[in-house]
């Protein structure tokens, strides 16, 4: 059976090396040498790894954060491409795989397309996980935000109803992985379509972000 983590990890990984400790990311306020710290907390310390969702445990994970970013960068991506600890809930049966494939996959682009970028080509065995990871990652990350009935759409017609709203209706279209990463926030570098009245566009946009040209090329949502 693939281990998509695994691949998605050794990418990852050989991009950060290749960026150096300052190269650019598209998580704000991240250089790489902070994502790597990032990436070595969440597998190798379970002490701080909840404050990367829990606000109230925020600050601790920051400071434990911030004290792996003042190591040599090369150890850090030397720890995280080792895989997880021994003793890290991540190297569990099965962990690794299901926590981890679109984490990596949609870091290894936070530092792909920081600088000049075309779409990615997958395998048809990855971009179905991802696809099949989407429903629940894309409810959770966009359907409290987005204002609009939103539909994600794949160019072979599969479809994802993320959020239903009363206000109008806008669909979203791309390959699985482009859809991927609009949910998570980068939609400003991923290749999708928007399509919809455009006041209903400007309503999505106020809430997520949306790839420039989208800006002037709406047009009427089925």
């Amino acid at each position: 059976m693939s281990n998509h983590a695994r691949g998605e990890r050794e990418r990852l990984a050989g991009l950060l090396a290749a960026a150096g400790p300052d190269g650019p990311t598209l998580c704000a306020g991240w250089r790489t040498r902070d994502l790597a710290a990032h990436l070595v907390v969440r597998e190798g310390r379970p002490d701080a790894a909840p404050g990367i969702q829990l606000r109230r445990l925020a600050g601790w994970t920051a400071r434990v954060q911030a004290g792996y970013a003042r190591r040599p960068y090369e150890e850090l991506v030397a720890r995280f491409a080792a895989g997880p600890p021994r003793l890290s809930p991540f190297a569990l049966p099965g962990a690794d795989e299901a926590a981890n494939t679109v984490e990596y996959f949609v870091h290894a682009e936070d530092v792909r397309r920081a600088v000049a970028w075309e779409p990615r080509p997958l395998g048809p065995a990855l971009a179905e996980v991802l696809w099949r990871r989407l429903p629940m990652l894309a409810r959770f990350e966009l359907g409290r935000r987005t204002p609009v009935r939103l539909v994600l759409d794949r160019p072979d017609g599969a479809n994802l109803t993320v959020a239903q709203r009363r206000a109008g209706s806008v669909r979203v279209t791309g390959e699985p992985a482009e859809l991927l990463l609009f949910a998570f926030g980068r939609g400003a570098q991923a290749a999708v379509t928007v399509r919809g009245p455009a006041d209903e566009v400007a309503l999505l946009r106020s809430a997520v972000a949306l790839p420039a040209e989208s800006a002037g090329s709406a047009g009427s949502a089925e």
